[in-house]
């Protein structure tokens, strides 16, 4: 499995090893509240690990766990799935992070890592990211990476907002470092 790196975080397939901080994350209304609409339970917790487990195995690819470099600590966690979680659908790129934590560019920073792996190691040709209408936070990120708006659609049983990059704009794009690519299928 894959673990990638970024200058404060390094991303590790989200594991069992990653409940506590996972379930403290997802347990909290607000992180939460643009995602569910409620804090997750200590069982919707355990189901997404074992979901994201099975997608790992299957795929190669899935949710990974922001874990800080310095303190080691988990910031928050990022995936790169399929779309409505359906092999049919394209790519889609996705982040939450702790509320300590917001304001900090770190879902820049693992978005850019994230959607490298996604163009040069997967040779994905779309990317797509979803979020609620009232997420400015969010879109906010899927601009920095050159997404464009391609309108409100429904994903997941919810109305959003949706986001897309194809292959070659994000190759054209300042933020394109094959060399990040490269190293994490490495690792």
């Amino acid at each position: 499995m894959t673990i990638l790196h970024t200058a404060r975080l390094r991303l590790e397939p989200i594991s069992m090893a990653h409940f506590d901080g996972l379930r403290a994350m997802n347990s909290d209304a607000e992180v939460m509240r643009y995602i569910t609409g409620k804090p997750d339970t200590e069982a919707d917790t355990l189901a997404g690990i074992e979901r994201i487990t099975g997608a790992w195995q299957r795929f190669g690819y899935s949710w990974w766990a922001w874990i800080d470099r310095d303190s080691g600590q988990l910031a928050g966690a990022g995936c790169i799935q399929h779309l409505n979680r359906d092999p049919a659908q394209p790519l889609e790129i996705g982040w939450r992070l702790r509320k300590d934590q917001w304001g900090k560019g770190l879902a820049t920073e693992a978005a850019i890592c994230m959607a490298n792996f996604a163009f040069h190691t997967l040779q994905g040709e779309l990317l797509t990211a979803i979020c609620d209408p009232a997420n400015h936070a969010s879109s906010h990120v899927m601009k920095k990476l050159g997404m464009q708006y391609r309108g409100l659609e429904r994903w997941y049983e919810m109305d959003v907002d949706t986001y897309v990059i194809n292959r070659q704009d994000w190759l054209a794009s300042a933020l394109n470092q094959p060399a990040l690519a490269a190293a994490a299928s490495n690792a």
